[in-house]
């Protein structure tokens, strides 16, 4: 049993989940956030959602969290938005591409979750305007 849970076991709040945290600004998981990507983020402690779920303490499992509390009855957009993500401590900020951009500033690659023959973006995620048609994607298959 790690350090982390054994802390864990004797807290029983979310509040106090994130007392038992300590200084978020010593957090070893957090990425080295590029100047550019720091303003504004958000908060960096970790905080309580509006499910009672503490965001940002790397404990992806909560007696609280609409996935621990699943059935059919749940709506699962109630697991959509921003407040399941922490601005600096999300698991996804780890992946290659995210570390490239969000510290060296490598934008990402165009087209790796693409489907390779049909565009299947939103039709309200297209650009009308026609300076950008040199830049525009192939037209879409009907």
């Amino acid at each position: 049993m790690t350090k982390k849970k054994k802390s864990q076991e004797a807290v029983d709040t979310p509040e106090q989940v994130i007392e038992s945290l300590g200084d978020p600004a010593l957090d070893p998981f957090e990425i080295e956030f590029a100047p550019e990507h720091r303003e504004g983020r958000g908060p960096r402690s970790a905080f309580v959602n509006e499910h009672g779920v503490v965001i940002g303490d790397h404990d992806y499992e909560s007696p609280q969290s609409p996935l621990e509390n699943w059935s059919k009855n749940t709506d699962p957009t109630v697991m959509a938005g921003e407040e399941w993500v922490h601005p600096y401590k999300d698991v996804g900020f780890h992946t290659d591409e995210n570390r490239d951009y969000f510290e060296k500033g490598v934008p990402p690659k165009g087209g790796i979750y693409m489907h390779p023959t049909i565009d299947v973006a939103h039709p309200a995620n297209i650009d009308d305007d026609p300076a950008d048609a040199a830049d525009a994607p192939a037209p879409r298959k009907k």
